[in-house]
């Protein structure tokens, strides 16, 4: 895993390893770093802007300040999309106030897919799912994004699973970390307003398909790891320069 943006340059691109053509651009001046994929992808998601399902082959992570308060986050983020030069409609679009500089990438070949994961995190307001707490009906900039990509072929079943063992990752991540929820200072299993965006080629090249994704199966224990070490590393150095 590494954290390439934190070097302070004003433009900085991660090009993958593993997934050719796969790369990550931090633009400090306009805050936020894009995904662009080789390829459309099939996205699963629950980003604020093109949420659900939908394909895509750009995800865009930006920066809002914590005091963040925009009616309309959705027409925010569209209006940025085309501001940048951005496809709308090939567009997933995230926000955080979490530093972009401290995102964490990992990757790793494995049985019949490629995966790559970048996080970006904080944890201010840290919260235990399943307590009973103070609720809110409007939309807040997410703190714990994560986007995993994919390259290899998912069944539907193992798109949700997917999705259940990145959420599981990260709060082991949190676990291990010691981070609690401020409210009654028990374990957090994440925060108030966390993103998880899978990203699936379903490319041809493959001829098995995942028809799980799971911690024990071979697709789901390295998307596992990969969240893991991403949200840890992450989360450990927020407080850093």
């Amino acid at each position: 895993m590494v954290q390439p943006f934190r070097t302070g340059e004003a433009l900085m691109i991660y090009d993958s390893a593993c997934w050719a053509g796969l790369t990550f651009r931090y633009d400090r001046e306009r805050h936020h770093i894009r995904m662009l994929a080789p390829e459309p992808l099939q996205m699963l998601s629950s980003a604020p802007y093109a949420g659900g399902s939908t394909v895509a082959d750009h995800i865009v992570n930006v920066y809002v300040t914590k005091d963040y308060n925009r009616p309309d986050p959705i027409q925010h983020l569209e209006s940025e999309i085309i501001a940048w030069g951005y496809p709308l409609d090939q567009t997933v679009g995230l926000l955080t106030a979490a530093k972009l500089t401290h995102a964490s990438l990992a990757e790793a070949e494995g049985d019949q897919a490629r995966i790559v994961v970048c996080t970006t995190a904080g944890t201010s307001n840290a919260a235990r799912a399943g307590r009973a707490r103070e609720t809110f009906a409007a939309y807040a900039p997410g703190t714990i994004n994560t986007i995993v990509a994919v390259d290899g072929r998912l069944a539907p079943a193992a798109l949700v699973g997917a999705i259940i063992t990145a959420t599981e990752a990260k709060a082991a991540a949190l676990q291990d970390l010691g981070i609690t929820d401020p409210q009654d200072g028990d374990v957090a299993t994440g925060t108030t307003t966390d993103t998880v965006v899978l990203a699936v080629s379903q490319s041809a090249r493959y001829g098995a398909e995942h028809l799980y994704a799971g911690s024990a199966t071979t697709l789901g224990n390295l998307l596992g790891r990969l969240v893991y070490d991403t949200v840890y590393e992450a989360v450990r150095t927020q407080g850093e320069a």
